[in-house]
């Protein structure tokens, strides 16, 4: 079994400060049936939706 995460059943993924810079789709999610990578400005407001899939990021030590 591999670790692959689903790119739209979660909706909301939790990121830190190691995770950047953030783009989605995250490293692991099955490329096969997603969107380009956009890079996403978390560390400006602490949060960030992918404007292709709707995903919300938080990051957790702000």
């Amino acid at each position: 079994m591999t670790d692959i995460l689903p790119t739209t059943t979660e909706r909301r993924h939790e990121v830190t400060r190691a995770d950047l810079p953030l783009h989605c789709p995250l490293p692991g999610m099955s490329l096969w049936n997603s969107h380009p990578r956009v890079f996403l400005p978390i560390e400006v407001t602490g949060e960030e939706r992918c404007p292709y899939c709707g995903t919300l990021y938080v990051l957790k030590d702000r």
